[in-house]
């Protein structure tokens, strides 16, 4: 056998197959810690992360990141598990479904969409409050939450859940057990069973790099044509890219699902939510404010934020004095009076 040989068998060997992790949990004394939560929480902390690097680039600061993830990490959180639970209510409400199940959000099942929308809808608000401009954050936010996608993918791979269909490429999954998936290898394409040690496509891996390109993507665009789009675009970007990636790895998928004239319900909705992102895109451009516009507004907000913070401090610190110039005083008045 030549070295080539050998290099070929070793390679092909390399590449057989995907191994599905051993473990999904871990203990920490009494307590229980799965590797999704982990997935998700890595996420949510890289996300912050990359959106408070590119806040702070627009003129705005880590603590204004911070009040805002406060309110919208739990708000999306709860946004994406109640998606999961509407369109798969099955689990929770079928025969041998269970309502608890609602709660234990570490055993899988967030849907992005209803995490985006919540989460949207609460960082809007917020904004309108504060007076932040909402596009601005809007772009900030954009490759992060790519980034956490991705990360949290890795979730789906610890629970052996959501993949795709039978395959025979060298990238194939290869599942420990089924009972633990929510996407059960026995429904294979019709239904029937598959054979075991039967391979799948790692629709999770393919979500983590398309994922990650976006963000790349998004980022390469936000330096190089910033002054040319309008601010919100990078944004609306993401939901283009998302849906599109979203809607041929979805159609690979073979867990269960709620299906409309032929296809899962996931895949219209992608489909639609392009179409508006594309619409919205184009009325963006004729309608929406420059980038640099709203950079000067929430720098000029900063600036009155940090000022009325420091003014507080001082103030605060000018009571603090008072006090205890008081106190000495009636301590000087009590000592003169028991000297008399």
């Amino acid at each position: 056998m030549t070295l080539q040989h050998v290099s070929t068998a070793i390679a092909s060997r390399a590449l057989a197959y995907i191994p599905s992790p051993s473990i999904s949990q871990f203990k920490v004394g009494p307590l229980t810690i799965r590797f999704y939560a982990l997935c998700i929480l890595a996420g949510i902390i890289l996300a912050v992360w990359i959106t408070a690097r590119r806040w702070k680039k627009v003129g705005g600061n880590f603590d204004q990141i911070l009040d805002i993830t406060l309110v919208c990490v739990p708000c999306g959180i709860i946004g994406a598990r109640l998606y999961h639970v509407v369109t798969t209510p099955e689990r929770f409400f079928g025969p041998n479904g269970d309502p608890v199940e609602i709660l234990r959000i570490w055993n899988g099942g967030l849907g992005i969409w209803g995490g985006v929308l919540l989460g949207g809808l609460a960082a809007w608000v917020w904004c309108r409050h504060k007076h932040y401009p909402t596009a601005l954050l809007a772009d900030a936010v954009a490759p992060g939450l790519l980034v956490a996608q991705a990360v949290g993918r890795l979730g789906n791979w610890f629970n052996q859940e959501l993949y795709g269909a039978p395959t025979k490429l060298p990238w194939g999954l290869k599942l420990n057990s089924t009972g633990s998936a929510i996407g059960h290898e026995e429904q294979c394409y019709d239904g029937t069973s598959c054979p075991t040690g039967t391979l799948f496509h790692p629709t999770f891996l393919y979500e983590m790099v398309w994922n990650l390109v976006g963000a790349a993507i998004i980022v390469w665009i936000g330096r190089k044509a910033a002054k040319r789009i309008k601010a919100g675009s990078l944004f609306v970007i993401y939901v283009m890219w998302y849906t599109a990636g979203r809607t041929w790895i979805e159609a690979l998928r073979i867990d269960f699902a709620h299906v409309i004239f032929g296809m899962r319900v996931n895949v219209w909705i992608s489909m639609i939510a392009f179409i508006f992102a594309v619409v919205a895109f184009v009325i963006l451009q004729r309608t929406g404010s420059r980038q640099v516009a709203l950079v000067e507004q929430l720098r000029t907000l900063t600036e009155v934020e940090i000022q009325a913070q420091s003014d507080g401090q001082s103030r605060r610190q000018a009571s603090k004095q008072n006090s205890s110039h008081a106190e000495v005083g009636h301590e000087a008045c009590d000592s003169k009076k028991s000297q008399e």
